[in-house]
């Protein structure tokens, strides 16, 4: 049973928590139980500038600057066998009531050491299933924004050739991949669509020189699910759209919208059920998805007017459709056909 805390709104000030982005060790123990809230750590394999890790770690800074919780992270671990090291000192010296991260890479470390401290709860980016009573398992169930996204590229793009630009070719992009390429299809049955994977989840150059052979190739229109292609797009003056956060600022007059991934649902059940006693191993899917907030399309900041009006309608129809549960975008992970 996890260790049940009495949240005491107004009383919570933890001006000496300040955040810094530096490795462990955290506050004493005594400093973040007399504070009256669970301390959660999180582990990223990567930076925190790459935008899956980044969004995790903006809602747990936000339930921190909320008074719901303490935070203290570590980043870019990498994945030649640090993060199980990193884990077991946090769980033995800092004492967390949760720890959250990226597994993926780390799939076998996380577990391992999950299973050695049940008495915390961990909950992890992950492909596979939950596991024992503290393991709980997230992705970016984004693919619903992806395909809105797809609908308006196609509608936006003149020489009918769109190019995407991923990490590595497993389920979680490709799902987002094939639900824009959906999209572009919908609002543009005859158009190309470029796949390129750079093999790499944060490699911004890797990411632009792809971006740049697809301009070449032909694209007008570029998806940015790896960080650096939308650089590509503003240097060229085409249209791009980011992914996992609102990415507007890297590109005001390129970046027509993306699709954005909210975790704070996520991150507030956990709380819930830090805070209760009550959590348990389980799937938090649902929570990153469209009908619950933990996902959806970023503005467009006035550039809707580079959209045509039909396609903007078709748009609006089809996000309503499927917050209502109306319009199910379909979950294909299997590599896109031409890739490369």
């Amino acid at each position: 049973m996890f260790k049940k805390w009495t949240i005491v709104l107004g009383m919570l000030i933890i001006a000496s928590l300040v955040l810094a982005a530096c490795a462990p060790p955290a506050p004493p123990v005594e400093e973040v139980e007399e504070a009256g809230v669970p301390f959660f750590f999180a582990a990223f394999a990567t930076a925190i500038e790459e935008p899956w890790d980044g969004v995790i770690h903006v809602a747990m800074q936000d339930a921190a600057d909320a008074g719901l919780i303490t935070y203290e992270y570590t980043d870019d671990i990498g994945y030649a066998g640090d993060m199980e090291r990193v884990l077991r000192e946090v769980a033995e010296e800092n004492k967390p009531d949760a720890i959250f991260g990226d597994a993926f890479g780390n799939e076998e470390a996380v577990r391992r050491v999950a299973a050695d401290y049940p008495e915390i709860a961990f909950a992890f980016g992950s492909g596979f299933s939950p596991s024992g009573d503290n393991f709980s398992v997230f992705d970016n169930w984004i693919h619903e924004p992806a395909y809105l996204c797809g609908l308006i590229a196609g509608g936006v793009s003149e020489s009918g050739v769109i190019g995407v630009v991923g990490g590595h070719p497993v389920p979680e992009v490709n799902r987002i991949t094939n639900a824009f390429i959906q999209g572009v299809k919908e609002t543009n049955p005859d158009a190309t669509v470029l796949v390129t994977f750079i093999n790499s989840w944060f490699d911004p150059a890797a990411a632009k020189e792809a971006a740049l052979s697809q301009i070449d190739a032909g694209a007008d229109v570029l998806f940015a699910e790896r960080f650096g292609v939308i650089e590509a797009a503003v240097e060229n003056g085409l249209f791009a759209f980011g992914n996992m956060s609102d990415q507007n600022e890297l590109g005001p007059d390129n970046v027509l919208s993306g699709p954005v991934w909210n975790m704070e649902p996520t991150v507030d059940y956990v709380i819930e059920q830090v805070v209760a006693g009550s959590f348990t191993s389980q799937d938090l899917k649902d929570f990153s998805m469209m009908g619950k907030g933990g996902a959806s399309l970023a503005p467009y900041h006035g550039l809707e007017s580079k959209i045509p009006a039909d396609v903007l309608a078709l748009v609006e129809q089809r996000n309503q459709e499927i917050l209502d549960g109306l319009f199910r975008v379909d979950i294909d992970e299997a590599t896109p056909a031409g890739s490369n």
